[in-house]
């Protein structure tokens, strides 16, 4: 055995037996080599390991405490703590998004509705007309915190949803990732810990490891989506900075968590002071009469950034985010000058026109309309064939589908299987690190059915029946 991994187990032992309390600290580094009689390496890959199992947590300057004992782990707040120079998602993000690129790729893996239900010829025409006139260019409204206007517009839209809102307290962004993007770099420093859900979308895990953030990682509830009581425990155990949630149509699971749920996680947010920046870009992709609430409605004392998108309503060539910053508004604009600065001036001057006049409403009732009626074909279709051997989450919101395989087969040996076919789903790699939960793969159900369609999803499923009979 190394003598890295006994002195760990030495010290997991310790804690086991109660020596050190909840969150009292451990002999430093220095101290732990001299009584060891260790060098100072192993001691430190003996705590970084413990800090990996979740029993300890380090605080810059500070040293490293106990987070929880080893005996009486939770296992409805099980969490997976990540150093951040573990987190390597990067290089496995690219490649899957180079590899969905090409026209001839069905992309049933792709995060983007089809193409074919958005860009509306309204908002079309608004642009070309506005491209003859050269005042539609200004670079000086396009710097942050973007045009006026438009923010204006974005601050009276949640005013209708009983959400205090201000143009100031809107920063206009190169879509919904570069506002989580600068929110994430606003509110936290290398090395402080942030919480995710356990299945989340992959930018927050590219953020982290490009912040040098460490990160701990919330289980969904069964049920709920989300689990009070976990997230409860983990802010008692772990001096968490941020959270990064998505709660509305959530990517990739796909559920919607409920009104009570969502007042009492802002209580817990208040109540141990804790920033959450809210991953909001399906909020308008709602089915039933009335629009889920962001956590934003909730917020008590600034301390949640609301961040959304055109891009999921009017394509990717609107890609034009924004995040309701509040106070943090000022600081977000200062990244903003270091790196993206704000959207296209024309394509912003453009949605000022069209998202204030009913053409907009309109196009997102027809959009609704339709992903709604597709993604029931798609859920029916692969119930009918799936159910006896995979678990199917059809939540009544977004247009994914999260399906659960065997526990065999490997997620991502399905979708390499599938590009042979030239079809692509999303394999649960680009969503959730833990190796024991890649049995998962979301799909894109946006797509108007077809014999294409028919076709690609009849090879998904052969191609899932046939990995389940060679176990």
């Amino acid at each position: 055995m190394y003598k890295s991994k006994k002195l760990a187990q030495q010290l997991r032992q310790h804690i086991e037996n109660g020596k050190w309390s909840l969150h009292s600290k451990l002999p430093s580094l220095r101290e732990q080599a001299q009584n060891s009689g260790l060098s100072l390496m192993t001691v430190m890959n003996a705590y970084q390991e413990l800090e990996a199992q979740g029993l300890i947590y380090s605080k810059e300057k500070s040293g490293y405490f106990v987070a929880q004992s080893a005996s009486g782990q939770n296992s409805q707040a099980s969490a997976l703590l990540s150093h951040h120079t573990k987190i390597e998602i990067n290089s496995v993000v690219f490649k899957y998004l180079k590899s969905i690129q090409t026209q001839d790729v069905i992309p049933f893996g792709s995060a983007f509705p089809d193409p074919e239900l958005l860009s509306p010829a309204k908002l079309l025409q608004i642009l070309s007309q506005m491209a003859r006139h050269r005042k539609n260019y200004d670079q000086y409204s396009n710097l942050p915190p973007g045009n006026a206007a438009l923010r204006q517009v974005i601050a009276q839209r949640y005013q209708i949803q009983g959400i205090a809102a201000h143009a100031d307290d809107i920063v206009i962004s190169s879509g919904g990732l570069d506002a989580l993007n600068l929110s994430l770099q606003a509110l936290t420093q290398p090395g402080d810990y942030i919480l995710l859900q356990q299945n989340t979308f992959y930018g927050a895990w590219q953020a982290a490891e490009r912040l040098g953030l460490k990160v701990i990682t919330i289980a969904e509830h069964p049920q709920y989506g989300f689990d009070l009581n976990a997230f409860e425990h983990l802010l008692q155990q772990y001096p968490i900075k941020v959270c990064w949630f998505m709660l509305n149509a959530q990517n990739p699971v796909g559920f919607t968590v409920r009104f009570e749920i969502k007042a009492k996680i802002a209580e817990l947010l208040h109540q141990y002071q804790v920033c959450l920046i809210e991953d909001d870009v399906y909020e308008e992709l709602y089915y039933g009469a009335n629009k889920p609430v962001p956590m934003k409605y909730f917020d008590q004392d600034n301390l949640i950034l609301h961040c959304s998108s055109f891009s999921k309503t009017l394509g990717a060539g609107f890609r034009v985010g924004w995040v309701h910053a509040g106070k943090y508004s000022e600081h977000i604009q200062h990244l903003q000058l270091m790196s993206t600065i704000s959207s296209h001036t024309l394509i912003q001057n453009a949605l000022v026109e069209f998202v204030s006049s009913h053409h907009y409403e309109k196009h997102l009732r027809q959009i609704r309309r339709r992903l709604q009626k597709n993604k029931r074909l798609f859920a029916d279709y692969l119930k009918q064939y799936l159910s006896c051997c995979c678990e199917i989450y059809d939540d009544a919101n977004g247009y994914f589908l999260w399906i659960k395989l065997p526990i065999h087969i490997n997620s991502f040996d399905l979708y390499q299987q599938l590009m042979m076919y030239q079809i692509s789903v999303a394999p649960s790699s680009l969503f959730n690190l833990f190796d024991t939960k890649q049995h998962h793969i979301r799909i894109n159900c946006s797509f108007e059915w077809s014999q294409t369609v028919e076709k690609a999803l009849d090879i998904v499923v052969q191609c899932i029946q046939n990995f389940k009979a060679e176990r």
